[in-house]
Formats: C-alpha cells, structure tokens, sequence
C-alpha cells in the first residue's frame, strides 16, 4: 500500500481534504532534497532504497521519493531538479515536494545546494550553513495556505533549523572541512545567473551567497512545521566580485562537482546526528494557529 489514497484536490488554492498518512514501513523521519549533482547521491549512501509514491494537492514532486536508511536513520530522498536535471528552478513545484516528505513522516530536512559567494574570502570549494535568507524569487507559488479560510500567518524570522544547523556544522567540522557557521542567503529567481550590479547590490543588502532554490523551499517547510537545514557549495565568486567574463554554467558544474563527494559525506554524518526528538521550535511553528486544513 502506498500513500496515494485520496481523493486530494485544491479549490482555490485550498486543500480541501484530509491527507492520507504514508503506512508505517514506508515512514521516513528524515528527508533530503538535492541539488546538482546529487541524483546518485541516495542510492549510494543508503540501504534498501525504495521508491515510495505519494500524492500531493499540489501534483506530483520532482520525483518519485526513495526511502531507505541512511546512518541507521530512515531518509526520503528527492532530488529537486529531477533526476535528468529537467527542472529550472523558477519551475521547481517546491510545494509537492515538501509535502510529500511530510507525507511520508518526514519532520527535519537537509537541503544541500550550489552557490555562488559575494565575499571574495568565501571562495569556490568553501562550505557554508546559512542562518538567513533574502527571498528575491517571483511568479512562484510561495504558500501552501493561498485559498481561502483561515489566515495562516507563519513566523520566519529565523528560517533555518537552529539544531539542524548545529549537526552540519560539527559534521563537516568532524570531516575537516570547517564551514563558514551563518550567512545570508540571496535567493534569485534564475535560471540566469547575476550581473555585476546586482550582485553589488545583493551584497550590499548584506547578502553573502547567492543561489536559485533556497525559497520557497524553507518558507513552505516552516509553513509545514518542518525543519530545514541547507547547506551550501561554494561554486564561484559572483559576477560582481569575479575578474574576467563573470560566472558559466560549466563553472558551476566544474567545481561542484570537486566538492560534491565531501558534501555527500557530509550529509551522511549530518543524517545521523541529527536529533530524534520533537522538542524543536520549527515543528511547533503552528501551534495555537487555525489551519485551513489538516496537514499530512
């Protein structure tokens, strides 16, 4: 059996059914979301990996979640983009994916991603865990809660996982790759990269790094009363901080792809250190508020 079961629909941009629950041996309660270059990054790292379908209001995820166990704990795994890298990410259907990890008992995330740095310090092969975000992204759909019923209006000022946060640090410290601890993430609606005076621009609004998934993506988790942790590659120096013609896209790929085998350990350590308890305040981000419909 898998969590498929329905009917799910939207009216309005409303849920307006109760979501099924996911059967216990299809449960995880960790989820991965990766970038580029981490479409093998699940099957590598765990253990009897399945593909597990799931329904979502939204339509479907990138892809089909996997679940299998990672470090001994169980992890979904999504790779946002899709597993052939089809997605832009202006067209990234954010809310199908984070509800199917919640669907699937899902309640903290890890979210790695490539970025480019507006620090001429922070350069390509550094790691960084951001602890802030500037969300310049458009035309997506940026709320689960965007019908009509009760307004539900969700804290973000603090919009990373401070425990979350902690393990990718102390890992990657542990694997000798020290990050930088906090940041701001500037994130651009893409798929074309800045030019150079944007990205003075962004830096000048205190902004550190720059990347393209970043939002919706931990908004909508929050709205869900996840965690959400994202760590980031440093692929290049942005336009405005760069010599020469300014970021390609082979670059990208280039150097993440030399950093993406220390990410991917990482991430495995980071999967096991995480806490296994409820306490933290991102899962009780909608207490006492009136919801429009009942979570999965």
């Amino acid at each position: 059996m898998h969590p498929t079961a329905g009917p799910l629909s939207l009216a309005s941009g409303d849920v307006t059914t109760s979501p099924p629950t996911a059967p216990a041996a299809e449960r995880a309660e960790i989820g991965v979301l990766g970038g580029s270059g981490f479409y093998s990054w699940f099957s590598g790292a765990s253990s009897g990996a399945r593909e597990v379908p799931v329904e979502t209001p939204f339509g479907p995820p990138s892809e089909v979640p996997l679940v299998g166990q990672v470090g001994g704990r169980s992890v979904a795994f999504i790779p946002r983009h899709g597993r052939d890298h089809r997605f832009p990410p202006h067209r990234l259907n954010y809310r199908a994916n984070v509800w199917a990890l919640r669907a699937l008992g899902v309640r903290q995330v890890l979210a790695p991603c490539a970025v480019g740095s507006m620090l001429p310090e922070l350069g390509p092969g550094s790691l960084v865990v951001p602890d802030q975000v500037v969300d310049r992204t458009w035309g997506r759909e940026h709320t689960v809660y965007g019908g009509t019923g009760p307004v539900v209006h969700v804290a973000f000022a603090d919009p990373y996982c401070p425990r979350g946060r902690a393990a990718a640090v102390a890992s990657a410290v542990d694997a000798g790759w020290p990050p930088r601890d906090g940041g701001t993430l500037v994130v651009i609606n893409g798929p074309r990269f800045s030019t150079r005076a944007e990205s003075r621009w962004h830096a000048a609004l205190g902004g550190h790094i720059v990347g393209m998934t970043g939002m919706p993506e931990a908004s909508i988790a929050r709205e869900l009363a996840l965690c959400y942790t994202s760590v980031a590659v440093v692929t290049d120096l942005d336009a405005g901080f760069e010599a020469g013609e300014g970021v390609t896209h082979a670059d990208v790929m280039s150097t993440f792809g030399r950093s993406v085998e220390r990410l991917k350990g990482v991430l495995a350590a980071t999967v096991a250190a995480l806490p296994s308890d409820d306490a933290c305040s991102c899962r009780h981000a909608l207490d006492g508020i009136p919801l429009p419909f009942d979570r999965p």
